[in-house]
């Protein structure tokens, strides 16, 4: 893995076989790369600032070495439930392998680099850039110029609708919205948008490339926010206002969903591991495509972002994370739900 210097090529850095890019090294880019490698696919991640590819590059890393240990554990619970099965029964079994398309090194499948036509030989591109839609425009009709014809286009938006993104783009029949989960590499669902524009073909690669690397897509219509986030999102804006507004603290509003509802995680520690920035921008993207102003952002929310505190990233949001270390969602860095 590394950066590639503006007079190296590509092939000196990344073994032959199919490139899929990826736009953007934050927390949602380094974690889709990382999904993408450990599967065995060559990945180019294209970030113009320098920081955000060094730090790109160490979250993959942090992430993979949790992934190891993941899979170590899992290993020993399965190899401890073995034992006790061959203690109730003589019957032997044959033993799991590992997949054989996982790589030694999925790091060593991964470019980071500054430069956009890096991504010129991608046969599927996931724009993962902040959610602010000229942003994203911009990315969009550069890629255009830059990939070939039959190079899909997948966003990771939150929010902005795939119709409006492939308007920016020669080929709206290549385009679709892979939101992934964040933590990408722990989480297998993935969000699939289709917008009217989207073709057959590419909505079957997509699935087929999904489905490859372990994911279980969820195929649904165009719209501001998709699913998740159209409900989600107004879910964590009013949870803030009940705490804005008194009515009960951080960690109560938590505990009713947990116990009340079996939710795993209540909607403001939600809303702090997605990073409260980004709740905000979502919310700002909904707003501006529903014209509803239930997706205006709680005062308290906006006052949070404003002072810095962007939730578990930044140590602090509706909730506190003293000595706050994730690899997977790191401090300062911004992250999509």
């Amino acid at each position: 893995m590394g950066e590639r210097r503006d007079n190296e090529p590509e092939s000196a850095q990344l073994p032959e076989g199919p490139v899929v890019g990826v736009v953007g090294a934050g927390t949602m880019g380094a974690g889709v790369a990382q999904c993408f490698a450990q599967a065995g696919y060559r990945v180019v991640v294209a970030d113009p600032d320098e920081e955000a590819r060094r730090g790109g590059a160490e979250r993959l890393r942090a992430g993979l070495r949790l992934q190891r240990l993941l899979r170590g554990r899992r290993q020993q619970g399965t190899a401890a439930a073995g034992q006790a099965q061959q203690k109730e029964s003589p019957q032997p079994e044959a033993p799991q392998q590992e997949s054989a398309a996982a790589p030694a090194d999925p790091a060593a499948l991964v470019d980071f680099t500054a430069d956009l036509a890096a991504l010129a030989e991608a046969t599927f591109v996931v724009e993962c850039a902040r959610e602010r839609e000229p942003l994203k425009a911009e990315i969009l009709r550069a890629l255009d110029r830059l990939c070939p014809p039959a190079t899909v286009f997948a966003s990771c938006t939150s929010a902005v609708p795939i119709a409006r993104l492939a308007s920016f783009t020669g080929r709206p029949e290549l385009v679709v919205g892979t939101h992934f989960m964040n933590p990408a590499p722990l989480k297998d669902a993935v969000e699939v948008a289709r917008s009217p524009h989207t073709g057959e073909e590419t909505l079957a690669r997509t699935l087929r490339l999904l489905e490859s690397i372990g994911k279980k897509p969820i195929v649904v219509g165009d719209g501001p926010g998709f699913v998740t986030n159209r409900v989600l999102m107004l879910t964590v804006n009013e949870a803030a206002y009940v705490l804005h507004e008194g009515t009960a603290d951080a960690e109560s509003v938590d505990r009713v969903f947990q116990e009340c509802f079996g939710h795993p995680m209540g909607p403001l520690r939600t809303g702090d591991l997605i990073g409260l920035d980004t709740i905000v921008d979502t919310l700002d993207v909904l707003r501006e495509h529903t014209g509803d102003q239930r997706f205006q952002p709680c005062p308290l929310l906006a006052k949070l972002v404003a002072e810095g505190s962007t939730g578990r990233k930044a140590g602090r949001g509706f909730h506190h994370y003293p000595n706050t270390s994730s690899p997977l969602v790191p401090r300062g860095e911004t992250s999509h739900g």
